[in-house]
């Protein structure tokens, strides 16, 4: 599972605010400050949401043994 980190290396890398993380994924600001901030667990399923959406825009997500250890770029944003 991603993790919290990676969550805000992934934004950083496609220059998103948690406000448009919050808007693109359907998860509450909130929530996504919180995930980054490791303050809470979240849901498997909050993971996967908002980890499908950033890899749709170019980040891969890299986990080991369950365990989210870095993101790689797969293709740059078109913005």
């Amino acid at each position: 599972m991603i993790n919290g980190p990676q969550l805000r290396a992934a934004r950083a890398w496609l220059n998103l605010s948690q406000d448009q993380v919050a808007e693109i994924t359907g998860v509450a600001k909130r929530t996504i400050a919180r995930i980054e901030s490791e303050a809470t667990v979240p849901h498997d399923r909050t993971l996967r949401d908002i980890q499908s959406v950033l890899e749709a825009l170019g980040v891969e997500f890299l986990v080991e043994g369950g365990v989210g250890t870095g993101i790689r770029v797969v293709k740059k944003p078109d913005r």
